[in-house]
């Protein structure tokens, strides 16, 4: 059986910040290729959106390149969430809403009496187009023409399996991702679209492993791949670092997964503990089940925070404990488990070191983190995948924190190794080394002071 499947997967990786193309080999579990373009938003037009022709030229010279130079057996696509397309038959009816725009809060309002309770989806009220049921509700109060056009709602990795092989699609990963468009404990869609009429635009549910078909002829013919070349329907981004844990039996455990949000995650945990003032959620695994989920703009965060990343020395960590050197959340306001504290450092940053500010930012990373996993509940262990899995001093900090032991995973970046499990295997899942925990003096009451600074929403 393993024999047909795949063997270099090409994966459509959509970040908020980045888009990239990577090129997995299966039988190794390994990235063996990858290319890169910033994921611009255009400002032209009827509001900010997503450069899906400059994304697509990309997409498609990325994929002529890698089979160029390795050759590709499939294709799997990964997205971030909070995006869906609403096309006609040939194209987009309206652009791509980008979901940091606040264009829904003009509707804000009229939202808050439509959407439904927290109790039925587990997707917390969230602002501007974060809850992708309020994109689609102001898309369609104020563009009612161009709403009456759109023959279908395809969330965004859907979309780009759409573009390569014309066949539309729903899937369960990003319709649950805090869009008030799902219900989890029913596994279908909430009261919202029925309500609002919408369900008939919402294509056929079809697993996110699933073939949706090969490649459109003219996509063989611009890339060289072949006729054949199957793509997967896809997954949300934060899901597809799921995928390799998923078939552990030792539950409850804790995901983080880290990108330009840090997203917390506990398989096998309970949704009891989430609180949707605090922006903690269900998200929707692959296989339909909730996962209790909490996050932060964390690498949104650090790019604000850090001028030069430098690795900290331990007299940097020592010296930011004594001193009780702070960041505060609220750096990028509305999100995360402190949504509405008043952000920044409780010195003048320009007076640290740049190992200095690495490690308060790296410290407040952690403490952010563990945070995010009070809501969603602490697991027995915790993977860190993405970025933050290179950085040692987090993955230190957090297993001191959190008392459990910590894995910082080998790859570069969990959600393309986690998309192209969707053809089978068992990939980077054991690329993973354990993380000491930090062997630093003062660390609890720095926390401790650092909590009471949040609670109090001072920088004093």
């Amino acid at each position: 059986m393993s024999q047909t499947l795949p063997r270099h997967i090409a994966v459509i990786d959509i970040g908020k910040t980045n888009a990239k193309v990577v090129l997995i080999d299966r039988e190794r579990g390994a990235q063996i290729a990858a290319l890169s373009r910033p994921n611009d938003v255009l400002r032209d037009g009827l509001y900010p959106h997503a450069d899906v022709d400059g994304l697509w030229d990309f997409i498609l010279a990325s994929l002529g390149t890698l089979q160029a130079d390795h050759r590709i057996d499939g294709i799997s696509i990964t997205t971030h969430g909070a995006t869906a397309a609403l096309v006609t038959d040939t194209g987009l009816a309206l652009p791509v809403l980008d979901y940091e725009f606040d264009g829904p809060e003009a509707s804000r309002q009229d939202y808050t009496e439509a959407r439904p309770p927290f109790a039925e989806t587990l997707s917390p009220p969230l602002p501007n187009g974060l809850n992708l049921g309020a994109q689609i509700f102001w898309q369609a109060a104020t563009y009612p023409d161009e709403f009456a056009a759109v023959k279908r709602i395809l969330t965004y990795p859907q979309y780009w399996a759409w573009r390569l092989t014309g066949v539309a699609a729903s899937e369960v990963t990003s319709l649950g991702c805090h869009t008030d468009l799902w219900n989890p404990g029913s596994g279908d869609f909430s009261t919202l679209v029925s309500r609002q009429g919408w369900r008939h635009l919402f294509p056929e549910l079809r697993p996110a492993a699933s073939i949706l078909g090969p490649i459109l002829p003219e996509i063989a013919a611009r890339t060289g791949l072949a006729t054949e070349t199957p793509v997967t329907c896809g997954i949300h981004d934060s899901n597809a670092s799921l995928v390799p844990h998923l078939a552990r039996k030792d539950t409850p455990f804790s995901v983080v997964s880290a990108g330009t949000w840090t997203i917390c995650m506990t398989v096998g945990g309970s949704t009891d503990g989430l609180d949707e003032a605090r922006d903690s959620l269900a998200n929707v695994d692959a296989f339909g089940r909730p996962v209790p989920t909490a996050r932060f703009m964390g690498g949104r965060e650090w790019g604000l925070l850090v001028t030069r990343i430098v690795a900290p020395s331990a007299a940097d960590t020592s010296d930011i404990i004594a001193r009780n050197v702070h960041v505060l959340p609220g750096t990028v306001p509305g999100a995360g488990p402190f949504s509405g504290a008043k952000g920044g450092w409780n010195v003048d940053p320009q007076s640290l070191s740049d190992g200095q500010r690495n490690a308060a930012v790296s410290l407040y990373l952690a403490l952010m983190t563990r945070e995010c996993l009070g809501l969603c509940g602490l697991g027995n262990m915790i993977v860190v995948e993405g970025p933050l899995a290179r950085n040692t001093l987090f993955c230190a900090a957090l297993g001191r924190l959190s008392d459990v032991p910590v894995y910082a995973s080998g790859d570069s970046t969990g959600t393309s190794m986690g998309a192209s499990l969707l053809f089978g295997g068992s990939g980077g899942a054991t690329t993973q080394h354990a993380v000491p925990p930090m062997d630093i003096e003062g660390l609890e009451d720095y926390a401790a002071m650092w909590r009471s600074r949040v609670r109090d929403n001072s920088l004093t």
